[in-house]
């Protein structure tokens, strides 16, 4: 399952004025045969939620670091997968070298996947093990060098401390092949419900 939550307007009729509210996407692989998207309306973003929606599931939460997943997670035979989008943006937001190699990085990572897309579960995560496993190990490396070269509370520190505390998360494709390397599909489908949202 993929999950993801963006806001939306909720109108007070009592107020007369808007206030927060959310819209929880949840889908399933994006290797799926039958894909399917949920969406849940709910007043408050807490991990009440998808608890709440998940009761009775056991698999694979593929989302980002909020930690409502994570605590959805825990409940179950569950695993939780990292998204590998969130990571790699922290790196496109960078003005320095470490931005420009961190995403070179993750690219490298990317071309495999969308080159594996279409196979089997079983045949892409052969590909993974061959191909992918020893770029993954080496930009752990890099992550680890790096971060011992620049300091605390800097833009590079965080993003790559967000991979570095997320690397078992973010791991987790790599042991099995119908989960994705990322969020994206998720989250290109709950994008619409941001359409004319202010901010």
């Amino acid at each position: 399952v993929q999950a993801d939550e963006t806001t939306v307007a909720l109108l007070d009729p009592g107020a007369g004025k808007t206030q927060k509210a959310y819209v929880w996407g949840y889908a399933r692989g994006v290797f799926d045969a039958q894909p399917c998207v949920v969406y849940e309306f709910c007043a408050g973003r807490g991990a009440k939620y998808p608890v709440e929606f998940l009761k009775g599931w056991d698999g694979t939460i593929v989302c980002d670091d909020y930690k409502a997943y994570a605590t959805a997670a825990k409940i179950g035979v569950r695993m939780e997968a990292g998204c590998a989008a969130h990571a790699r943006r922290k790196f496109e937001e960078l003005d320095s070298p470490v931005g420009v190699e961190g995403v070179r990085r993750f690219e490298r990572i990317y071309r495999i996947e969308r080159a594996i897309a279409d196979l089997s579960s079983e045949r892409r995560l052969e590909v993974r093990k061959a191909l992918t496993t020893k770029r993954w190990d080496a930009l752990h490396d890099w992550l680890e060098l790096e971060r011992s070269r620049v300091a605390d509370g800097g833009a590079a520190a965080r993003a790559l401390d967000y991979s570095l505390k997320r690397w078992r998360a973010l791991s987790r494709f790599l042991d099995d092949g119908d989960v994705a390397f990322d969020n994206n599909h998720l989250e290109n489908q709950i994008r619409p419900w941001a359409v004319g949202r202010k901010g």
